[in-house]
């Protein structure tokens, strides 16, 4: 098929305010989308629809069966694959106009400056606090815009960050909002979302992005949008640029932004699943199967349920006698909360099933 973009863009083009200038404007963009999930995957998409002229995606997980509810460009046909790999070759069919490419590996402090140095701005489509901070504060240290985005149960946030101001200087950044980074903040695994807020968090930070590039409309900058679905309520808190570069790249040298779920685990805190199964066979009676998410499905009884909160806070005590083997959907939070009783009851008889459920 013989595609032109003209036609592809002709009902962008026809809007006033973007014209064909900042059509062209798009073109010439070059833009680095960290996530490839429920936010991530219809930011990428959206965007080369739009006529961005290069994305680099980033995302070192693969599609669970879980994720497809609210992550929507991928298929059946696509668990177990690399998100990263297959967003990009969906935008490939449907983008001509869009050089994609990707990588599968996770984002760190040791190569974020290789990721963000040549885009012209950044979109975060994580899911990790971690990562969210690091993303932040590195672009805050290369002067690159960050288009912000998060999701906690009904709620969406969103917010233009570190934008050049028309007259000089930079607009609020995440630590302006949330100076340090929480430590109890749980992800959609252990408490859910709703897909329709996924989407359309996506949307704004799309909005944003174009806004940005183009030049037109008026930005999310020095305030963040919250924004709840249940009550289709909406407030926008102010934010003022008060934490220098300086101090963020004091921060930054310090900080590890170590992110669970991309940690190598210790294997002599985990149990597979085929140990599991002959342990339930063996001995079931001096084996207790603790789960750490609420109503998680699982092909055994299990025999208490605690959230990492929960844990966090000493509600657990495990008792000599007896093994414990914690477990979620994909052996993360598990072992997540293994790490704090480790620290607390060092010699005490607790594993994490390796790979959750999921492989179970």
């Amino acid at each position: 098929m013989n595609t032109s973009k003209e036609q592809l863009f002709k009902r962008q083009i026809k809007l006033a305010e973007l014209g064909e200038e900042g059509q062209e404007k798009l073109q010439e963009a070059t833009v680095l989308v960290v996530g490839c999930g429920g936010l991530g995957s219809p930011i990428a998409v959206h965007l080369a629809a739009s006529g961005i002229g290069k994305i680099h995606l980033i995302d070192f997980d693969v599609l669970d069966l879980s994720n497809l509810h609210r992550q929507v460009f991928y298929s059946l046909d696509d668990v177990g694959k690399s998100k990263a790999q297959c967003l990009a070759n969906f935008i490939k069919n449907r983008a001509p106009f869009t050089e994609v490419n990707y990588s599968n590996k996770p984002l760190t402090k040791e190569n974020v400056f290789d990721f963000i140095n040549t885009v012209d701005i950044v979109v975060d489509g994580t899911d990790s606090l971690p990562t969210k901070y690091l993303l932040n504060d590195a672009c805050v240290i290369k002067n690159k815009p960050l288009v912000y985005g998060s999701l906690y149960k009904f709620d969406g946030y969103v917010a233009s960050f570190n934008v050049k101001k028309q007259h000089g200087g930079i607009t609020a950044n995440l630590r302006d909002a949330f100076p340090t980074m929480a430590t109890d903040v749980p992800n959609c695994e252990e408490v859910g979302t709703l897909n329709a807020i996924v989407s359309l968090i996506a949307s704004q930070q799309v909005s944003e992005v174009l806004k940005i590039i183009t030049g037109i409309g008026e930005p999310l900058t020095n305030e963040l949008l919250i924004y709840n679905s249940l009550n289709n309520t909406q407030l926008k808190m102010k934010l003022v640029n008060t934490v220098s570069v300086e101090v963020i790249a004091s921060i930054f040298d310090k900080e590890d932004y170590f992110d669970a779920d991309c940690q190598i685990q210790n294997s002599e805190w985990l149990i597979t699943a085929e140990e599991l199964k002959q342990s339930l066979l063996q001995n079931p009676l001096n084996l207790e199967l603790v789960s750490v998410l609420e109503n998680l499905e699982t092909p055994f009884n299990v025999d208490a349920t605690y959230s990492v909160n929960e844990i966090e806070s000493g509600v657990f005590h495990p008792q000599e006698n007896k093994k414990y083997v914690l477990v979620c959907k994909r052996g993360i939070t598990s072992y997540r909360a293994l790490q704090i009783l480790k620290d607390k009851f060092p010699t005490a008889a607790i594993f994490s099933l390796a790979g959750g459920i999921n492989e179970y």
